[in-house]
């Protein structure tokens, strides 16, 4: 059950935060001006690349990575192949997880570490691996951890990890979108100086801002009738969001809030891209899930049974391009079968921009909904 009184509780809701979700949803503009600087620093603005890589790799443990490289491989497009180097291992435990190259991989290839952690032995092993066949290694970690050690040199190119200002938890296991912000923006600088994306420090700029305005309309202070993120909390409660995305950045962000909405807010939700998401979730509208789904008995007492879930769309977009889009077959899909939907659509702006007002009133959403649903916070 999700306690709507919350929502509009700041104080309470500060007091319930332990894990910094909101603030960090709040501080992502920041870590965003924070974590290019950084970049500049570490030289990556300086690089005068001879040429395109083959091919990017990314290796990395947990949400946070696996949001980089599915992001990371949207913007680039068809420019170069982006691909995560999944873990294996015993455990999903700094010591125990194990990456390995691809047989193919050397000296025209581009290797990404992305870690919040920095004490995995298996990303220094990945280094050596990739130093050995003549790959170019670029890692985010934090400064200091053995991680930046094994690889600030001979081995590659490291840029340390930026925290928030005043930063008072611990994020080595978060997915929370201060994480994101920090590992993503060096990779954008990075690869935008090697000719795959467009990620100018202007561009940057405009995304720390865009990130800032809708932390303004998304904060805990804002009431939830005008608040995008507690609106969708809310109308989040008690379903199975049906994440529907549609464009380039959309779709990275909606298998994102996906796996916030897990890993944060203990919440089921699938994720899937129109129009294609019209014939996986289909049946799920027509079935148990359905809104108007009710078991055999009408009459039964149902007050200490726990509310079922329904399904609900959510209708991710980004500006479709030439006019083309799914959304009116979505909507009358999902009317027809009484269910309802939610509708996010970013202001114009760049690419980048959107994708950043996507996330961001996403992150905003998962944090109110791990809040108020007790238990997760």
């Amino acid at each position: 059950m999700l306690d709507e009184s919350l929502l509009d509780a700041p104080d309470d809701l500060a007091r319930a935060d332990r894990r910094g979700l909101l603030r960090g949803a709040a501080e992502a503009g920041a870590r965003v001006r924070t974590a290019a600087r950084h970049a500049v620093e570490a030289g990556l603005g300086d690089l005068r690349p001879e040429g395109r890589p083959r091919a990017v790799l990314i290796a990395g443990p947990g949400t946070a990575a696996t949001g980089v490289a599915d992001l990371l491989g949207a913007l680039a497009g068809a420019s170069a192949p982006v691909i995560r180097l999944h873990p294996t291992g015993v455990a999903h435990a700094s010591g125990a997880l194990r990456w390995t190259l691809p047989g193919w991989a050397g000296p025209v290839d581009l290797l990404l570490i992305a870690t919040t952690d920095g004490t995995e032995p298996g990303l220094a092993v990945l280094a050596e691996q990739a130093y050995r066949r003549g790959s170019t290694v670029v890692a985010v970690a934090p400064e200091r951890s053995p991680l930046s050690e094994a690889i600030d040199g001979a081995h590659g190119l490291l840029v340390p990890m930026a925290k928030a200002p005043y930063q008072e938890y611990d994020e080595s296991a978060a997915a929370g979108p201060g994480a994101l912000w920090a590992l993503l923006t060096p990779l954008l600088v990075l690869l935008d100086r090697v000719g795959l994306i467009t990620a100018a420090p202007d561009t940057l700029q405009l995304v720390a801002d865009r990130l800032d305005r809708t932390a303004e309309r998304c904060g805990p202070a804002v009431a939830t009738y005008s608040n995008p993120a507690k609106t969708l909390a809310s109308e989040l409660a008690d379903s199975l969001p049906l994440i529907w995305s549609e464009g380039a950045a959309a779709g990275p962000a909606g298998r994102r809030f996906a796996a916030t909405l897990a890993e944060l807010a203990g919440r089921p939700a699938l994720a899937a891209d129109l129009p294609e998401a019209l014939p996986a979730h289909g049946v799920l509208l027509a079935g148990d899930f359905a809104a108007g789904a009710d078991p055999d008995d009408f009459f039964r007492d149902r007050v200490e049974e726990p509310q079922a879930l329904r399904a609900r769309v959510v209708l991710l977009r980004d500006r479709p391009a030439g006019g083309l889009t799914a959304a009116p077959a979505a909507r009358e899909l999902a009317l027809s079968h009484d269910t309802a939907i939610s509708e996010l659509e970013p202001e114009e702006g760049t690419e980048l921009e959107q994708l950043a007002e996507l996330l961001a009133v996403t992150d905003f959403a998962t944090a109110y909904l791990a809040l108020a649903s007790g238990g997760h916070s």
